[in-house]
């Protein structure tokens, strides 16, 4: 993965405060509160809100990004709420993850690369198991738009780095969709996430 996309994570993970807050993203808390507790992996988790709320819940928690400096929040974080989580440094496929080991993944502003995007989304899925659940939150491509207005709700600035409902209907065919929808939110997620944006919202259950 390109050095300077670690070096920008890094530098955004490395200050004292939390780039993004401690508290889990509303769209993963309203959907992982309906599901039955089990085993669950964080793609690009970062500095590990959602992870840490998820072992709060009782999950067993896996998770991984390619920032240290994250990997260190997390930590401190599960550390401060009493919970363990299993945090892995690492391209997904050095990472040892087993086919059919989750009950759910959640993929919350994991922006990968465009170039890894689809085989990392592909992979994920056969780390799922049957009846298993992908929760996903994304900025549209037409976020853009709303970052060129207000800067303060993050988001990716390559296009090619923003999702498309078709995208996604391409990476997770095979699933039943539960929900699936392109929509304007009101995000207040720490420093890096104020504003409102264009993000699309997916659940989707592995048949």
């Amino acid at each position: 993965m390109e050095s300077d996309w670690l070096k920008m994570w890094n530098a955004r993970f490395g200050t004292s405060d939390y780039a993004y807050g401690t508290q889990p993203n509303n769209y993963l808390k309203e959907k992982l509160d309906q599901l039955e507790v089990g085993s669950t992996l964080f793609p690009a988790e970062g500095e590990g809100r959602n992870a840490v709320y998820a072992a709060q819940l009782g999950w067993q928690v896996s998770a991984f990004d390619i920032s240290e400096e994250g990997k260190k929040k997390a930590l401190k974080l599960a550390d401060k709420q009493n919970v363990t989580i299993d945090y892995q440094i690492g391209e997904l496929q050095s990472l040892g993850y087993q086919p059919e080991q989750f009950d759910a993944i959640a993929l919350i502003y994991a922006h990968f690369p465009p170039n890894i995007r689809s085989d990392y989304h592909k992979m994920l899925v056969s780390y799922l198991k049957k009846g298993g659940y992908i929760i996903f939150e994304g900025f549209s491509k037409k976020h853009l738009e709303y970052r060129t207005i207000n800067e303060k709700v993050g988001g990716p600035k390559n296009l090619e780095l923003l999702f498309s409902i078709k995208e996604l209907e391409q990476d997770f065919e095979g699933f039943e969709i539960l929900e699936l929808k392109e929509t304007v939110i009101e995000l207040n997620e720490g420093t890096g996430h104020v504003g409102k944006g264009s993000v699309i919202r997916f659940l989707g259950k592995k048949k």
